[in-house]
């Protein structure tokens, strides 16, 4: 099968209707971006390998699997009475090009170490990763749980948690925490790497934030990190839809959130998020950068909600059986609740089995490390600690400390026992 192919450049004239095939346009801030736009556009369109004529019928298998996320998350939550369709709506079209054509993984093996990371800081838009899991073929995701949403015990709670849900890589409840574990997988790759040779590690993380997720305090010492260390192998993707619960985001905020991200040392642009050839070229200029990459992707929030689509009131609540069907008819979407047409249900699959040869491969590079080597990597990944070094160098630090006592700042003895630590903890990263 052929690859989800781009586009032609955005139509900055395009009127903002919400039907499927029918995507929003904004005008870009200068001429300039708008010529960028275009050419990246125009350059993915001539590097696919979709044939002549094949470009639409491929735009609209797009639309198709990202109509199938925003069904099961408003049937999910629908049938919770209980939950935010808003988002997962709003991105769909975003999660689709990243899972298809770019994310490396396999739900065959969700905790593959060199996987890549997927962290959806926006933990209350959670219908997008498990509807994405359950489609990708994770085979504890299923169509039970997902009819299971927000119910005690499923895994399908109301915010992701991570060693609950596989495929779930960190837990995402309070705002701002999954951008800065992100960054925190960002410098363990890095520093993994530079021990182990990119044979072994060379993973990206990507994360998907919202505008509540840049409010927090917190986000500013992460991406202030991130830009300070260059992880070029962090991209976040921002979803960009300009509503909080309370209604328009300009109530409450009015931060530009790709500046602030340049004046951290990020890369920054601003594109569609409802155009999968933009987020395409955004995404394939993100991994060839020299610095971290922020994405802003204008979107609708509950894109295909007649109704409701851009405003508040899917933000944080059901759509209402009436809004529901709207939507479906509005997107052309004929399938009962939580049932995926089979042939899109196979792409989704396809997509999920993707990267297994490529795991396979790694598999083989890791059997052939020297076995002292390879003993270290699995036990570091595995969070196993080397007991009797540590027991060790703990004693010893204890008896110099005792042999020759002193008075000393805290942050001084902080530092002499980090010395003395990190030799039998190396993973070990702190000052």
């Amino acid at each position: 099968m052929t690859p989800f192919p781009a586009g032609g450049a955005i139509d900055s004239n395009a009127s903002r209707d919400t039907t499927a095939h029918s995507r929003p346009a904004w005008r870009f801030k200068t001429m300039a971006e708008s010529v960028l736009a275009a050419s990246a556009s125009a350059a993915l369109a001539q590097a696919s390998t979709i044939p002549a004529g094949g470009a639409a019928s491929a735009g609209a298998e797009h639309d198709r699997m990202a109509n199938a996320i925003r069904a099961l998350a408003m049937d999910a939550v629908e049938q919770a009475k209980s939950g935010h369709p808003g988002l997962p709506m709003g991105a769909a079209d975003i999660a689709t090009v990243l899972f298809t054509q770019f994310l490396k993984f396999d739900p065959a093996d969700p905790n593959w170490a060199d996987r890549d990371r997927f962290v959806l800081s926006a933990g209350h838009g959670s219908m997008l990763i498990y509807s994405l899991l359950y489609l990708l073929g994770y085979p504890k995701m299923t169509v039970a749980e997902l009819k299971r949403f927000r119910q005690f015990g499923s895994l399908t709670p109301g915010h992701p948690e991570h060693g609950h849900t596989p495929g779930v890589e960190t837990t995402t409840g309070p705002l701002g925490q999954g951008i800065a574990n992100a960054v925190g997988m960002a410098i363990a790759e890095r520093h993994l790497a530079a021990q182990f040779g990119n044979e072994i590690v060379d993973h990206t993380t990507y994360v998907i934030a919202s505008d509540g997720d840049l409010m927090e305090g917190i986000s500013q010492e992460a991406i202030a990190l991130a830009g300070h260390l260059k992880l070029n192998k962090l991209i976040v993707l921002f979803d960009d839809n300009g509503i909080s619960i309370d209604g328009p985001l300009k109530l409450s905020d009015s931060v530009d959130q790709v500046q602030r991200f340049e004046a951290a040392g990020w890369s920054a642009e601003r594109i569609d998020g409802h155009d999968p050839a933009a987020i395409a070229a955004a995404l394939k200029a993100a991994r060839s950068s020299d610095r971290p990459s922020l994405i802003a992707c204008k979107t609708i929030i509950g894109f295909g909600a007649p109704t409701k689509a851009g405003t508040e009131k899917v933000h944080g609540s059901a759509l209402g059986a009436d809004e529901v069907a709207a939507a479906r008819a509005k997107l052309g979407w004929t399938a009962p609740a939580f049932e995926i047409p089979p042939a899109i249900l196979e792409r989704w699959r396809e997509a999920g089995a993707r990267s297994r040869p490529v795991r396979r491969a790694w598999q083989e590079r890791l059997a052939a490390l020297e076995p002292a080597k390879r003993a270290e990597f699995e036990r570091r990944i595995a969070g196993a600690l080397p007991s009797e070094k540590l027991a060790a160098a703990v004693a010893a630090l204890k008896r110099k400390l005792a042999d020759a006592p002193k008075e000393i700042a805290t942050r001084s003895a902080s530092e002499f026992a980090l010395d003395d630590l990190t030799v039998a903890l190396p993973e070990m990263i702190g000052g």
